[in-house]
Formats: structure tokens, sequence, C-alpha cells
């Protein structure tokens, strides 16, 4: 059995619900690697954030979205974040300046945690963009 690398809050997944019926689109992430933005999952409908063979694939959310809702990462951050379990969730206050659940008054963000030496054993590799 393989470890999940990423996993949804409830309160988050309720919100991409909402964002996925208000755009229309299924929606993706990309875990933003700081500067303006912080170090901020950023929500975009699917094409609107072209991902590239820099980038790599964490896994796909099941948020009861009509699709699964990718979660990308680029390759150098995910040198820093592979050995860590995420958790998007949301929080009052305003989303990345690029990220869609801007206007909402919620901001999507990370919780996480270290894999432990079990889970790491389990880990299936990622694929690139």
């Amino acid at each position: 059995m393989s470890v999940a690398r990423i996993a949804v809050t409830e309160a988050a997944a309720e919100l991409l619900r909402k964002l996925r019926e208000s755009h229309g689109k299924p929606l993706m992430f990309h875990q933003s690697g700081g500067c303006c933005d912080g170090s901020a999952p950023m929500c975009f409908t699917q094409g609107t954030f072209l991902t590239g063979p820099a980038d790599v694939l964490l896994g796909r959310l099941e948020p009861g979205t009509p699709e699964p809702v990718p979660v990308w990462i680029s390759q150098a951050q995910f040198q820093y974040w592979s050995h860590t379990h995420i958790t998007i969730d949301v929080t009052p206050g305003r989303g990345a300046g690029f990220s869609i659940e801007g206007p909402t008054g919620l901001r999507f963000m990370i919780r996480s945690r270290l894999f432990s030496d079990e889970e790491s054993r389990q880990l299936e590799p990622v694929t690139s963009g």
C-alpha cells in the first residue's frame, strides 16, 4: 500500500467544490515556492497555469468535485518538501494574488508533517509534468 503525499481538509474540499461550480472548469493546485505569494498552494482552473518538465505531480485530491484536483510542485521545491506530508486547508484572509479563491475571503494554506520512517519506505515516486 502506498502512502499519499497530499490530503485535503473538509473545509478546503468544500471551497474547492464551490470554486469548481462557480468557474465551471476542473481545478488544479501548484505549490508556490515563495517570493511574492509566500509558500502558498495556488489554485487555478486547469489550463490557466501550465506545468512543465520542472514540475512534479504530488498527487490528486478527491474533494468531491466531478474530477480529481491535481497538485503540482516545482522540482526544486519538491527537494525541500519530499519528506513531508502536505494537507491543503483554508483559513480566513486574502488568497495569493493569482489563486482563484482570492475574492471568497478565504485563502488556501498548507499544513505539513514529516513522514514516518515506515511511510517514507512506502512512498511512490513522483512524475514530472
